[in-house]
C-alpha cells in the first residue's frame, strides 16, 4: 500500500476550520481498473477514521484503489461539503491516467452522514458555483456507483432523520432545505446503482433511512443491491467484532465482481 496526501483545492472559500484534502491509498498488486472515493462518516461534525482509512486498506488488499476526501464539516455549512465531495471525485477523474483507473469505473462510497453525502453526490445535479476553477472542475463529478453503509438519507421526517446531521450540514436552514437535499426525495434516473447494508437494530439512524432509499429507486428503475442484518449497532464499520455483519465486505466483493469492478 503507497499512500498520499493532496490539497483538495487551490483554495477554499471564506474561514476554513480544517483544510479539505484528499488522500490516495494505492494497492501492493492492483487487481482493478475502477476506484473507490471514500467518504467517512462523523454527523457532519468531523471523519471518523474506522470507515476512512480503514474502508482504504480493506480495498486495497482486494487490489483496489482507494481515495479518502477529508471534507469540510461545521461550522461550515452545506454547500461546502457537496463542493468538497464533487471536486474528489473530479480530482480522481482528472489523476485517473498517473492511476491506471478507467474514468467510467469510479464509485463514491460512505458512511452515516457520509453516506448521506455519497447519495447526495448522486442525486442532487444542480450547478454550484466554483470559486476561480481549474481543469480538474471539467471533469465529471457523477459517480459510476454508491456504497452507502447504514446512512443517512432522509434529512425530514419524524423518527427517521438523524437530526443532529441535517442540523450540522445546514443549521437554521434545514427546515428550508431538508426535503431539496433528502436524497429519497430527489433520486432520478441520473442517479448511478447503489450498494447498502445497515442494521435492523441501529437506534441512531433508522433502517427506514436505507429503505426508502431503495423505495425510491425502484420507482425509478435503478438497481439496489441491499443487505439488512438484525444485529448490531451504529457506526460499525468493517464489523471486525460481529461476523455475521462483517459479510458485508464480501458481499460488496461480491457486488463489485458482478459490476465488472476487477479485471
Amino acid at each position: 500500500m503507497n499512500k498520499e496526501v493532496f490539497d483538495l483545492w487551490t483554495h477554499v472559500t471564506g474561514e476554513c476550520m480544517r483544510m479539505p484534502t484528499i488522500t490516495a491509498y494505492t494497492p501492493a498488486e492492483k487487481k482493478s481498473d475502477g476506484a473507490v472515493v471514500i467518504l467517512p462518516g462523523g454527523g457532519y461534525g468531523g471523519h471518523s477514521p474506522s470507515e476512512g482509512e480503514a474502508y482504504a486498506k480493506f480495498l486495497n488488499d482486494y487490489g483496489i484503489t482507494a481515495f479518502v476526501c477529508s471534507y469540510r464539516v461545521a461550522p461550515h455549512r452545506f454547500p461546502a461539503e457537496l463542493s468538497d465531495a464533487r471536486r474528489a471525485m473530479r480530482f480522481v477523474r482528472y489523476n485517473s491516467g498517473k492511476y491506471g483507473l478507467d474514468k467510467n469505473k469510479i464509485y463514491i462510497m460512505g458512511s452515516s452522514a457520509g453516506g448521506h453525502l455519497a447519495a447526495l453526490l448522486s442525486t442532487y445535479f444542480n450547478d454550484m458555483e466554483i470559486d476561480e476553477p481549474d481543469e480538474i472542475d471539467e471533469e465529471n463529478f457523477r459517480p459510476d456507483g454508491q456504497i452507502l453503509c447504514y446512512p443517512v438519507i432522509a434529512l425530514l421526517g419524524s423518527g427517521i432523520t438523524h437530526f443532529g446531521s441535517g442540523k450540522a450540514l445546514l443549521g437554521d436552514k434545514l427546515a428550508e432545505m431538508g426535503e431539496a437535499l433528502s436524497p429519497n426525495l430527489i433520486a432520478n434516473s441520473s442517479t448511478p446503482q447503489a450498494f447498502i447494508w445497515h442494521t435492523f437494530e441501529d437506534s441512531c439512524v433508522n433502517v427506514i433511512n436505507s429503505l426508502v432509499y431503495a423505495e425510491r429507486m425502484k420507482k425509478i428503475n435503478v438497481p439496489v443491491e441491499l443487505h439488512i442484518f438484525p444485529k448490531g449497532e451504529h457506526g460499525l464499520g468493517l464489523a471486525e467484532d460481529i461476523p455475521h455483519v462483517a459479510q458485508w465486505k464480501q458481499l460488496l466483493l461480491n457486488w463489485l465482481e458482478y459490476n465488472n469492478f476487477f479485471y
